[in-house]
């Protein structure tokens, strides 16, 4: 494995607000945590990561977090040697003045672009394959992915023990919950909900308010908070607030920085997740899930939607399989979701079980980390 003395720069542009700083971070992180590799994260919007990480001074040029070395990319750059290593996440363009830095080099880095996360199936052959040059430098395409010949999720080396340890402990739940001001309701489901502003959610809390089984439902300060407002008929949600409506317990959350979201994920029976993310983190909790994916010119993300529920299925009965994407179908569209969350509801010992062989089958990839630090060493 490369030493330490290698050296990684990861460009991050916060295009979504957290998806992109979500991603960047952990992998800045447990490169150095477990692979003992120096990194600098370059990031030019500190206040969204703030919300991540709470101790980021949002005013400082450089500082340390958790052994990453932090970096505000401002727009005035300053000259800067280039890393042995430089990734380019999500496509970011790099100041024009680090790519001459790039060229510059006695010895050529590892240039490469980190791509967004797709199931679908032309990937394989596109992962790791030469992109651009810029002079004598040459980028490569890096694609996270579910299938083999990708490369593969993020996921920390302990995640999924120290998962199993928590889901195993009553004790454990009830105090981090109790943390976070939750008091479950008696007898109730708990569910998750981070996603952005979608027109079928008053029919899901509908039918949530009118099952027999009570919910408890969990939501993080985000960009579904004001419709959660319409359908509860109220304004001014903040942190702290529970309405209760018949069957359904709402509960406002403070947004909750990463080291809390894994936990949250895992106290809960369904998560709703957005993005990237927290949709690989909702699959390494072993829960069933529902995925809001994020909107794109043309509907074209509607083709990696179905990339992925053709894959995710797989192993499921005809009927569970149907009812669990005609739910995600619905929650993406903005449709109606009474018919499609009774459906689910059908076949919920069957989902459960299924999200916990999910995830474990993507465990036996090598994780997003690893197999970024082996191209590195294959490279060179």
């Amino acid at each position: 494995m490369p030493s330490l003395n290698t050296r990684w720069d990861i460009f991050c542009t916060v295009v979504d607000n957290y998806g992109d700083i979500g991603v960047t971070w952990r992998l800045a992180r447990q490169l150095v945590a477990e692979h003992s590799q120096a990194v600098r994260l370059w990031v030019d919007d500190l206040r969204a990561f703030e919300r991540l990480c709470p101790d980021i001074d949002i005013h400082a040029s450089q500082q340390w977090q958790q052994g990453v070395e932090v970096r505000q990319w401002m727009a005035d750059w300053q000259p800067t040697e280039a890393a042995d290593v430089v990734i380019a996440a999500f496509a970011c363009q790099l100041p024009g003045a680090y790519m001459e830095a790039m060229a510059e080099r006695e010895k050529t880095p590892l240039w490469m672009n980190l791509d967004y996360l797709s199931a679908e199936d032309w990937i394989v052959g596109c992962h790791g394959l030469p992109s651009v040059k810029y002079k004598q430098v040459q980028k490569f395409f890096f694609f996270p992915g579910f299938h083999k010949g990708t490369g593969g999720l993020l996921r920390e080396s302990d995640l999924l023990e120290r998962r199993e340890q928590f889901q195993q402990s009553p004790a454990a739940q009830r105090l981090f919950l109790q943390g976070l001001g939750i008091d479950r309701a008696p007898g109730a489901q708990l569910i998750s909900l981070f996603a952005y502003e979608n027109t079928g959610l008053a029919s899901w809390l509908d039918a949530l308010a009118g099952d027999v089984t009570p919910t408890h439902l969990l939501v993080p300060e985000g960009r579904i908070l004001g419709d959660v407002e319409r359908w509860l008929g109220v304004q001014g949600l903040a942190a702290g607030a529970v309405h209760v409506r018949d069957a359904l317990t709402v509960q406002v959350l403070p947004f909750v920085r990463q080291d809390q979201y894994d936990p949250l994920l895992w106290s809960c029976d369904f998560n709703a997740v957005r993005g990237e993310d927290s949709f690989v983190r909702a699959q390494w909790a072993g829960r069933p899930m529902l995925w809001h994916i994020y909107q794109q010119d043309e509907d074209i993300h509607l083709d990696k939607l179905e990339a992925f529920l053709r894959l995710y299925v797989k192993g499921l009965s005809g009927p569970a399989g149907e009812a669990i994407s005609g739910l995600w179908r619905a929650w993406n569209a903005g449709e109606r979701m009474t018919d499609h969350w009774q459906s689910t509801r059908k076949h919920w010992p069957e989902l459960e079980k299924h999200a916990q062989a999910w995830c474990l089958e993507q465990a036996l990839q090598a994780d997003l980390a690893t197999a970024l630090v082996q191209f590195y060493v294959n490279w060179i």
